[in-house]
C-alpha cells in the first residue's frame, strides 16, 4: 500500500478527441518492489491504451487524475502495474484517436482500452471485446449504461461516468429580457427571436462537434421516453424504420435556426468544441452554448462565469432533454493478460472506485449506488436525468453508429447541404448495413 507508481508512455498519433477524460503518461516502472537477491521475480503488467490532452499533454487534467486514483487502487489490490500506452498530440496528423484505437485492438496490441462510443460499437460488432456482464461491478450499473454498451447481448464496455450534454444558459440575460427558460423547440426559437431583436447578433454559440445533440434530442425524444424503446430500436435494426425519419425533424430545426441567424453556420463549421464559442459566452455576447456536464465543473471551460449560469436539457415536445453519451473501458476478447485485465476493470468500476472518481470529478456515476452532489448550475439537468428523462446519443445496441455519423452529416448541413441531401446520406448509410 502507498507505493509510488510510474507509467510507461508510448507516443502515437494525433487528432481531435471527443473524450471528456484524457490520459497523461509518465515513464518507467515501479521502483520499490521487494526483490529477493538471486531470484527471478515476475512482474504482472496490464497495458492500457488511452488518450492524452490534444493541446498540451503535460497540462494538469482533473478527470485524468481521478482515473489514476482508481487505477492505483487496482494496482495495489492486485499487485500489478497498469502501464499506459498513450495517444498524444505531438506527432502524426493523419489519424484520429478512434482510428488508432481500432487499429491497435485489431492487431492485439493492448489489454485494456478507453473507447469512444463509435469504437465500442465497431469492436463490439466485430466480436473483439470480452463480455463484462459477469463482473460483480456490472450488477450495480444503471440500466441506461447497460443499454448503451451492450452489443449482441454482451456488455462490452463500462464507463466511469455518464456524460450528459445540455444547453448552458446565461440566466442573467434571460432575466434581462423577461424570458423563461425554453422547454419546447418553439420556446427556444422565440427566445432567440427576442435576443436578435435586442441586438444579440448570434443567440446560440455552436461548434462543429456538438450540434448533433439538438438532432438526437428532437429526433429520439419519443423513442426513449414514449414507452416504445425496445420496439423502436428493433424496427430500426430490421430496416422496418428509417433513421432519416427520426433525424429529419432535428435537421429541419437546425436549418431553421441557421436560416434565421440564430446559429452562425460558417463560424460553427470552423470552431473546435468550447474553444470557438467560449469567449463570446463568457463575455455575455452570446446567451446560449451547448456543452457536456463536466464543462460546468472546470474553470478552463464554463465553471467560473461572471453571471448566473444554468444548464438545461435540449428543448423537445417532452420538455428539456439531456443527451447522454459515454466513453467506456473494454477488454479485448483475445487480451494477452485477460484475467488480470478483467480484474482491473472489476476494481476501477467498483462502487468504491466510482465513489472516489465521482466525488473527485462531481459527475454522474454509472453505478446506481453512487450519488454525488453537483454544482448549482447543473441541478436542472441532473433532475431530468434522475426522473429517467433522457436521450441516448450513442447506443451500441443500434446497428448504425449514430454519434460520429450524425456529427459528420450535420457538418454537411453547416457547409450548405439541404436537409433532403442530409437525409439521403442517412439512407445510404442504412442501405450499407449488413
Amino acid at each position: 500500500m502507498g507505493k509510488r507508481v510510474k507509467r510507461t508512455t508510448v507516443t502515437l498519433f494525433t487528432g481531435f478527441l471527443l473524450f471528456t477524460t484524457a490520459a497523461c503518461g509518465r515513464g518507467g516502472f515501479p521502483e520499490d518492489r521487494n526483490l529477493v537477491v538471486g531470484q527471478e521475480v515476475e512482474e504482472k503488467t496490464v497495458y492500457l491504451f488511452g488518450p492524452m490532452e490534444k493541446s498540451n499533454p503535460d497540462a494538469k487534467n482533473t478527470a485524468r487524475s481521478a482515473a489514476d486514483l482508481t487505477f492505483i487502487m487496482a494496482e495495489e489490490a492486485l499487485d500489478l502495474t497498469v502501464a499506459y500506452r498513450t495517444y498524444t498530440a505531438d506527432n502524426y496528423q493523419e489519424k484520429t484517436y478512434d482510428e488508432v484505437a481500432l487499429d491497435r485492438a485489431r492487431n492485439h496490441m493492448d489489454d485494456l482500452y478507453l473507447m469512444n462510443p463509435d469504437t465500442i460499437k465497431a469492436l463490439g460488432v466485430e466480436g473483439r471485446l470480452a463480455d463484462l456482464s459477469g463482473l460483480e461491478s456490472a450488477e450495480n450499473l444503471r440500466e441506461v449504461v447497460k443499454t448503451a454498451n451492450t452489443v449482441d447481448g454482451k456488455l462490452v464496455a463500462i464507463p466511469q461516468e455518464v456524460v450528459a450534454y445540455g444547453l448552458f444558459i446565461n440566466k442573467d440575460m434571460f432575466d434581462r429580457y423577461g424570458l423563461e427558460l425554453p422547454e419546447k423547440p418553439e420556446d427556444l426559437l422565440e427566445c432567440c427571436r427576442i435576443f436578435k431583436e435586442n441586438g444579440i447578433e448570434t443567440p446560440i454559440g455552436a461548434n462543429r462537434w456538438w450540434l448533433e445533440t439538438f438532432v438526437f434530442a428532437i429526433g429520439f425524444a419519443d423513442l426513449y421516453n414514449g414507452g416504445n424503446t425496445e420496439a423502436g430500436i428493433q424496427a430500426l435494426n430490421n430496416n422496418e424504420a428509417r433513421y432519416s425519419d427520426y433525424m429529419r425533424p432535428g435537421f429541419e430545426y437546425l436549418k431553421e435556426m441557421m436560416d434565421l441567424g440564430y446559429i452562425d453556420a460558417q463560424a460553427a463549421f470552423t470552431y473546435e468544441a468550447i474553444e470557438g464559442e467560449r469567449p463570446d459566452f463568457l463575455s455575455q455576447k452570446t446567451p446560449i452554448v451547448m456543452a457536456y456536464w463536466g464543462a460546468a465543473n472546470t474553470k478552463t471551460a464554463y465553471g467560473d462565469t461572471d453571471f448566473h449560469m444554468q444548464v438545461i436539457g435540449f428543448p423537445t415536445d417532452y420538455g428539456p432533454m439531456p443527451v447522454l453519451s459515454m466513453t467506456g473501458y473494454g477488454v479485448p476478447s483475445d487480451a494477452e493478460h485477460m484475467e488480470d485485465a478483467m480484474n482491473v476493470i472489476e476494481i476501477i468500476t467498483s462502487d468504491e472506485a466510482l465513489q472516489l472518481y465521482s466525488e473527485h470529478n462531481r459527475v454522474i456515476s454509472p453505478s446506481r449506488n453512487v450519488k454525488v452532489d453537483c454544482v448549482e448550475a447543473l441541478k436542472p439537468l441532473r433532475d431530468r436525468f434522475d426522473e429517467g428523462v433522457y436521450v441516448l446519443g450513442s447506443n451500441a445496441g443500434i446497428k448504425l453508429e449514430l454519434w460520429g455519423n450524425t456529427c459528420l452529416i450535420v457538418r454537411e448541413l453547416l457547409s450548405g447541404a439541404s436537409v433532403d441531401e442530409c437525409m439521403e446520406a442517412f439512407d445510404r448509410l442504412q442501405e450499407g448495413l449488413p
